[in-house]
């Protein structure tokens, strides 16, 4: 499939969706565009570089779902209330994140200023509704799937289940008051990445359960045209185990803050 195939079948499948995916990379590309000539650092880095990172994470999230959601049989309604409910939330989280970059500061854990407990707030209001709209869609895979291979099904139900763990460590971030263990946020990082490499990071194993959502259904229907059905459901099982445990072990390694990477 030619990238011009592949984007024109993804408008197909969700224009809502496709154009939420769209309008993020266009802002990913105004971001880059302000970036050099923006000489203002954020715990010591330009402060665009995280609306850059986040403005290509949610126009992947956004065109996964909305590649996943003709896969549900009926259910027009569930359908509706996950595409307009995921198109809206994303908008809202790029714009507080973009809102706090303009003004040079942080927007995750910032609570400095009246302002900023609001901008915060509204992005954890998103996420929370987020994590109710995926809940939505992996019951709709468990009760209406389409006539799709066992496999692919089952790499699209365990990638769900495994970003809504992703969105519970993100729930102990906030706990947390931090992403960072043994050390302030900010700070040397790997690079474009920013994961810490003098403490514990909890970004690097949330970033595993985010795209376990791209990873498992990818695994499921590649495997699924290469050996039998449930063959190919033990292999995305195994999988997913692996996954998991990799996930599992850099939460751990955070938590006693030692990092990735030194």
């Amino acid at each position: 499939m030619t990238t011009s195939s592949f984007l024109a079948e993804l408008r197909r499948r969700d224009r809502v969706l496709f154009a939420v995916a769209l309008a993020h990379v266009a802002a990913l590309v105004a971001f880059a565009v302000v970036a050099p000539f923006d000489l203002r650092t954020v715990a010591g880095l330009n402060p665009w570089i995280k609306p850059i990172k986040f403005a290509a994470s949610i126009a992947i999230y956004a065109a996964t779902v909305g590649w996943l959601l003709p896969h549900v049989q009926d259910a027009h309604t569930a359908r509706a209330v996950v595409r307009w409910g995921v198109g809206i939330v994303m908008l809202l989280e790029m714009a507080c994140i973009a809102l706090q970059a303009g003004r040079g500061t942080t927007s995750h854990f910032n609570v400095t200023t009246p302002i900023d407990e609001i901008v915060f707030g509204l992005m954890g209001f998103g996420i929370l509704a987020n994590t109710v709209f995926l809940t939505l869609l992996f019951c709709l895979f468990l009760v209406r799937p389409g006539p799709i291979a066992r496999p692919y099904l089952w790499g699209i139900r365990l990638g769900l289940l495994v970003i809504l763990l992703g969105s519970v460590e993100g729930g102990l971030m906030i706990a947390h008051g931090a992403h960072t263990v043994g050390a302030a946020d900010g700070g040397p990082g790997l690079p474009l990445v920013g994961w810490s490499t003098r403490a514990g990071d909890l970004r690097i194993a949330h970033a595993l359960g985010l795209h376990a959502l791209q990873a498992f259904p990818v695994f499921g229907w590649a495997v699924s045209s290469r050996v039998g059905s449930r063959a190919g459901t033990v292999l995305v099982f195994l999988f997913a185990i692996g996954w998991l445990g990799t996930a599992a072990w850099l939460f751990a390694q955070a938590m006693v803050g030692r990092p990735l990477l030194t």
